[in-house]
């Protein structure tokens, strides 16, 4: 069964956006009119500061949401390579296994790298990545099985108990570890937040607007699309395995190591 993936809650919050924006700015605008037209010129210094000010937050809530998106970014990148060297590490320790136990390890490893490639190869259908989510979770408790039946065998390599089980003990760790973190994202009040701002500050720039003596449409239509654009590219980041802005290259690892399973 295929679930709506949250890129298309991005493109939603985009498109929201890009339209309140140029209402905003539009509503601003006539508001700047009307008003002078009832007050006349009037100065502009407390209006400016508060301009100055809601820029200056919207624009510091912007880096802070895009720093820590591409930070969360390059640490799950990173991760991909941990597993990597972790199932890697864990396979080669099955060499020190007695011959008897290897076959069976070895199988059992294939299948479960499979499985791991197959949880996020999967997406953006969530619920069959769960399901090879749990099918790697059943492979790591039959690994481990293979593996104690393994160090009791009496021709066991005296360092095997050192050297296997503290590497399947990692490389069962490190998926809790790329599941956790592909639920850690700022929390929603965040980006209320920066919608509110972004709004609010449409509303300052139309008044601005307003003052001149014409209709600036580029300049409107510019400023949506450029706040839009942006807070798409945040939450898309966010996704990096569902939008347009993807880590699935770095995948090739885990299949480079899948390969040398032979």
């Amino acid at each position: 069964m295929n679930i709506i993936d949250p890129t298309h809650v991005g493109g939603g919050v985009a498109a929201f956006l890009f339209v309140a924006i140029v209402v905003m700015l539009e509503l601003g605008r006539r508001f700047a009119i009307r008003q002078a037209g009832r007050e006349g010129e009037t100065t502009s210094e407390g209006r400016g500061a508060l301009a100055g000010a809601v820029y200056g937050l919207l624009a510091l809530i912007l880096a802070f949401t895009f720093s820590g998106a591409m930070s969360r970014f390059d640490t799950r990148r990173l991760q991909v390579v941990d597993e990597a060297n972790a199932i890697g590490t864990a396979y080669l320790r099955v060499d020190l296994a007695p011959a008897a136990a290897q076959p069976a390890l070895r199988d059992a490893f294939r299948r479960y790298l499979d499985a791991r490639i197959g949880v996020y190869k999967k997406l953006p259908d969530l619920a069959a990545a769960h399901a090879e989510l749990e099918q790697a979770k059943r492979l790591q408790g039959e690994i481990w099985t293979l593996a104690v039946a393994a160090i009791r065998m009496p021709e066991s390599h005296p360092s095997l108990t050192m050297l296997l089980l503290p590497a399947l003990n990692q490389m069962i760790d490190i998926t809790t570890t790329r599941t956790m973190a592909t639920r850690i994202h700022p929390p929603a009040i965040i980006f209320a937040m920066l919608v509110v701002l972004a709004l609010v500050s449409a509303v300052l720039a139309g008044y601005g607007l307003g003052r001149g003596s014409s209709h600036r449409w580029l300049h409107t239509l510019g400023y949506a699309v450029i706040l839009s654009v942006t807070v798409y590219v945040i939450i898309d980041i966010e996704f990096p395995r569902l939008g347009f802005i993807r880590i699935d290259t770095i995948d090739q690892v885990l299949m480079d190591v899948r390969n040398s399973m032979k």
